[in-house]
């Protein structure tokens, strides 16, 4: 087997301890310079040349791809896939945890904890938009800053506005989160691989700093995750549509809340503070699915026409609720169910004596139609009258006097 790393600092810590992995599972292995990748796209036939020379073959690629080479890095891996070649985190996996913001409207919509957060362009919003996440303290993050460069501790509603002002008048995105007090200096990094979490570690920040990073002076420990923490560092990898993935939680009162995802996770900090073999569990991922890869069934399962994947959420009102899978005839209609979402669970290849429970969310392949039947119909939304302006009222007003007056009359 033959494995391309694609970093640009080859004598770094992460990509040694990788090529050193890969060679001792005796892997022929090169680390290849991003930038000096080619895209060559024609009709049926899309290429690759490194150094204006065709590209070789290779069973894998490993990015680690830089924020500096987002967008062209992510460019070299969707050319890989594009190539059929197994490519160790996807190019959209990639781009979805790279952007702040981005990543947070991603987890959103699921069941998963982050900090409060919001994004605003406009001044007159600044203010509004903090009160919204609790007030000051909040804080305050570049869009694409990594090992806690472009991250502020605003202690008050001002000097929170004047920041953000300051960052918008030199063109930078920011984002305001909640600050979560009782993890104040304090996170959690899990790293995960594919899905398990292959080794997690504490950071503590040292004096007066908030920031816990290890490249701030943050002080590493390892620390054995709660199966809560496990579950949502995996979810959220897999959300974010990556294998590989460094998940960075903070501790908070009510649970883990999910700060961002790093696509390329550093090694030397997480090796040093558990002393495991984080970059051999890397390489043993990539062998594993070069031989038996996995499919994401919403993408290939489409056979026919009318026929795919989608997801269903099963309403309390639901005639499916307390009935088996068996029971429910969803296999009469054409459904196959793949998945059970149940709050932090997830059941796959549900037998078909599992009851369905209402909230559930079920991802299923089979006849779309009958898929879109199972949602019930959005309520039709009332409209509102608006009010009649004062002298429009009082003439409604007298106008029914007079009403009812005259039927008295006729009585």
């Amino acid at each position: 087997m033959k494995l391309c790393i694609l970093s640009r600092s080859p004598r770094c810590y992460s990509t040694q301890r990788l090529r050193q992995a890969a060679l001792d599972r005796d892997l022929k292995v090169k680390v290849l310079n991003t930038t000096n990748f080619s895209i060559d796209l024609r009709s049926g036939e899309p290429e690759l040349f490194y150094r204006s020379k065709r590209l070789s073959h290779y069973d894998a690629f490993l990015p680690r791809i830089g924020t500096s080479i987002t967008y062209f890095g992510t460019a070299v891996v969707r050319q890989v896939e594009q190539m059929g070649i197994f490519s160790a985190n996807n190019s959209n996996g990639i781009v979805n945890s790279r952007d702040k913001l981005r990543c947070m409207q991603i987890l959103s919509r699921h069941d998963i904890g982050i900090p409060e957060t919001t994004f605003v362009q406009n001044r007159r919003d600044v203010l509004p938009a903090i009160e919204r996440v609790g007030g000051a303290p909040v804080v305050i993050k570049l869009l694409e800053g990594t090992q806690g460069v472009g991250v502020i501790l605003a202690e008050t509603n001002k000097v929170a506005e004047a920041i953000i002002e300051t960052l918008h008048s030199a063109k930078q995105n920011v984002l305001v989160q909640k600050f979560v007090a009782e993890s104040r200096g304090r996170d959690v990094r899990a790293f995960v691989v594919g899905d398990r979490v292959v080794a997690a570690m504490r950071r503590v920040a040292q004096g007066q700093e908030f920031r816990s990073n290890v490249h701030r002076g943050g002080r590493a420990e390892p620390v054995t995750l709660d199966p809560e923490f496990e579950r949502t560092a995996v979810r959220a990898t897999q959300i974010m549509g990556l294998n590989i993935a460094g998940v960075d939680m903070l501790e908070g009162n009510d649970g883990p809340k999910v700060m961002e995802l790093n696509s390329s996770p550093g090694l030397e900090g997480i090796e040093h503070a558990t002393g495991l073999d984080v970059a051999g569990s890397v390489i043993d991922y990539i062998k594993d699915q070069v031989r038996f890869p996995d499919i994401d069934v919403r993408q290939r399962l489409t056979v026919s026409t009318g026929f795919g994947v989608a997801e269903v959420t099963i309403p309390a009102a639901s005639p499916h609720v307390g009935r088996t899978i068996k029971e429910s005839g969803l296999r009469e209609m054409d459904l196959v169910v793949l998945t059970i979402q149940r709050g932090e669970i997830e059941i796959p290849n549900p037998r078909s004596s599992r009851k369905i429970e209402a909230g559930d969310h079920l991802l299923c392949f089979g006849n779309l139609a009958a898929m879109k039947e199972m949602i019930p119909a959005a309520p039709k939304r009332r409209k509102r009258l608006k009010p009649l302006p004062e002298s429009a009222a009082a003439v409604e007003k007298e106008t029914a006097v007079r009403a009812a007056a005259n039927q008295l009359h006729d009585d």
